[in-house]
């Protein structure tokens, strides 16, 4: 004898079963793009790092370049040019100059680099101060970065630095940020001390800006 409640007991069991599994489901979609995202987010932050650490390197070769003497096109170095660089009489307000110039950034508007640095003076002088397009650079540099989707995800970091004469400080032939070969360069000679003020910045002008800033110290030896 068949009982007349138990009719359709299964079909309402399979819709609430059914139910329940959409909305695991759809929770483990939720939670798989937020993951995802959240990668992504750390993915950007390490490169621009990169990127900064980058504008370190690049701004403490400039002042090596100075000190030996700039390169010329000729693949030689200028020994008549060969300088400590002094600071520039106006003072920096965070204008880049864009390198290369047939290709400004848009960081340079922003004076993002600059104002990411809180504990700066309001007056402030450099030597100098340039922005580059990370992108740009691996691309001048022969450098291969795949399909113009990932061209078009580099073309999105710069790395800025800018530069300012400390002054007068104690020389040490071994351990100093930059020196000459070690010929005539005794330890404790006298010298002149240089902060390069580096910056990564991330911007695809659509959700937000990343900027990582780094620091560092560099002493050139006195002539």
């Amino acid at each position: 004898m068949k009982n007349i409640k138990e009719k359709g007991f299964a079909l309402i069991l399979s819709l609430v079963l059914l139910l329940a599994m959409s909305l695991m489901g759809g929770a483990l979609i939720l939670i798989s793009s937020e993951d995802h995202k959240s990668n992504n987010i750390v993915d950007v932050g390490q490169q621009t790092f990169y990127v900064a650490e980058m504008a370190l390197s690049e701004g403490e070769r400039y002042l090596q370049n100075q000190l030996a003497g700039p390169w010329q096109p000729d693949g030689t170095r200028d020994l008549i040019a060969a300088n400590l660089p002094t600071n520039l009489e106006p003072d920096f307000f965070g204008d880049m100059t864009s390198m290369p110039e047939e290709s400004p950034p848009p960081a340079v508007n922003d004076r993002i680099c600059r104002n990411s640095f809180g504990d700066l003076p309001d007056t402030l002088r450099v030597i100098v101060a340039q922005s580059w397009n990370f992108g740009t650079f691996l691309t001048d540099s022969n450098i291969p970065t795949g399909d113009d989707l990932e061209q078009a995800y580099l073309n999105n970091f710069y790395y800025e630095y800018f530069i300012t004469r400390l002054g007068a400080a104690n020389f040490k032939g071994a351990g100093s940020s930059a020196k000459r070969g070690s010929g005539g360069l005794g330890s404790g000679k006298n010298g002149m001390a240089y902060r390069v003020y580096g910056c990564g910045i991330y911007n695809d002008t659509v959700n937000s800006v990343t900027v990582v800033t780094l620091e560092s110290i560099v002493i050139l030896p006195l002539s």
